[in-house]
């Protein structure tokens, strides 16, 4: 039989070795774990590398409101106050004219005679016939004195009696008929003198000596074009987004090309009240005092609106708009750096920056230069201290 202290120290030693083992198990059991995680940590920071090597960097701006004093610049027509073609109103042809273009005339003042042979003589035709008419109607009446004066006595029938006094009275008509002829030749008499309907200047003579006149309005039958520039009306097309701030009342102030360093002050008059339904503008007149005659009419004017306070807008740099089929875009940035595109309704076009009208906020992030290939939702990294 075997002593139980013969065999103790060989048992201690399998449970050292034992416990050894189980450390070493547990060494590379956190070994393994810590090399995996290390892995799975060096994996995602590499992934997050790329991610940050693939996105975009962009540099944005935020729009910017306009001043409070907002200016708005349209071209407008100028047209004469007053202004008139002269037609003849009778048949002849022109024996004198006495204004040339350029000249200032006044009202009632003679343009041009005319010569009129055929209605001369159907004037003599008629004041002939008028005084045929009148012989006649005193023949009549002293007739139908006497036969009335007969009726008394009974020395002749009613019935003789009231076709003379109807002879009478028919005569009478018949002169007034002629008389109302005579009248209507001698208006076109007058109308040999033609002359000035109003003050101005003449613009325009398409007649001379000897020309044949004929009466009415056709084409090629204007003989002299009067414009009344004393004062000057502008007509002005104002695009909808701003017609509701254009009423009468507003200044503007208007430049020309051929005066160049000189502002006028027109003030708007009226408006049409309506929008034209193809063009979507509003139209606007003004009126200038032109005593000096320095505006021509027919001028192109540089129209300078100044707008109420309460018609802001936002600017952009030209640079930050892409042109898609959905139309007009931005590009803007959201707070997770992704970029968020937006429709937007453009302005005038002040060459490095536009007018928006809609479609964006003052607080936007709008991306300045965006790649063509920019989409909805692209991951972007915004270039630090350019963000603003």
């Amino acid at each position: 039989m075997l002593d139980p202290d013969s065999i103790r120290p060989d048992a201690g030693l399998s449970r050292r070795i034992r416990r050894y083992a189980l450390l070493l198990l547990v060494i590379a059991v956190a070994l393994g774990v810590w090399g995996e995680v290390s892995r799975v940590l060096a994996r995602n920071a590499l992934a997050r590398e790329n991610t940050a090597q693939i996105a975009t960097t962009v540099i944005t701006v935020k729009p910017v409101l306009s001043d409070q004093a907002e200016e708005l610049v349209l071209p407008g027509s100028v047209q004469a106050y007053i202004e008139s073609p002269i037609y003849a109103r009778t048949n002849g042809y022109l024996r004198d004219w006495y204004t040339d273009i350029g000249a200032l005339v006044k009202k009632g003042q003679l343009l041009a005679y005319i010569e009129t042979p055929e209605l001369d003589r159907q004037l003599s035709q008629a004041e002939a016939d008028l005084a045929t008419a009148r012989a006649n109607e005193a023949l009549a009446a002293t007739t139908n004195k006497r036969w009335q004066a007969l009726l008394a006595t009974e020395s002749v029938s009613q019935q003789d009696a009231d076709d003379k006094a109807g002879d009478a009275a028919a005569k009478k008509a018949t002169v007034e008929s002629a008389a109302a002829n005579v009248a209507r030749l001698r208006e076109l008499e007058s109308f040999k003198r033609v002359v000035a309907p109003f003050d101005g200047v003449v613009t325009v003579r398409n007649t001379d000596i000897g020309a044949l006149i004929n009466a009415g309005q056709s084409a090629g039958t204007e003989m002299f074009h009067v414009a009344d520039t004393h004062r000057l009306r502008i007509y002005v097309q104002v695009p909808e987004q701003y017609a509701t701030y254009t009423r009468p009342g507003l200044a503007a102030d208007l430049r020309f090309v051929e005066l160049p360093g000189k502002r006028y002050v027109a003030q708007t008059i009226r408006t049409a009240n309506a929008l034209d339904p193809v063009l979507r503008t509003l139209q606007v007149e003004l009126q200038l005092d032109n005593a000096r005659r320095e505006v021509f009419p027919g001028a192109y004017a540089e129209v300078h609106f100044k707008l109420p306070s309460e018609a802001q807008t936002l600017r952009l740099p030209a640079n930050t708009v892409v042109f898609r089929s959905a139309g007009l875009q931005v590009a803007t940035v959201d707070p997770q750096n992704r970029i968020k595109l937006k429709n937007i309704v453009q302005g005038r076009d002040f060459g490095r920056t536009i007018e928006v009208l809609s479609g964006i906020e003052p607080g936007d992030a709008v991306v300045l230069n965006p790649p063509d290939s920019v989409t909805d939702g692209m991951p972007v990294r915004v270039a630090t201290g350019e963000r603003s």
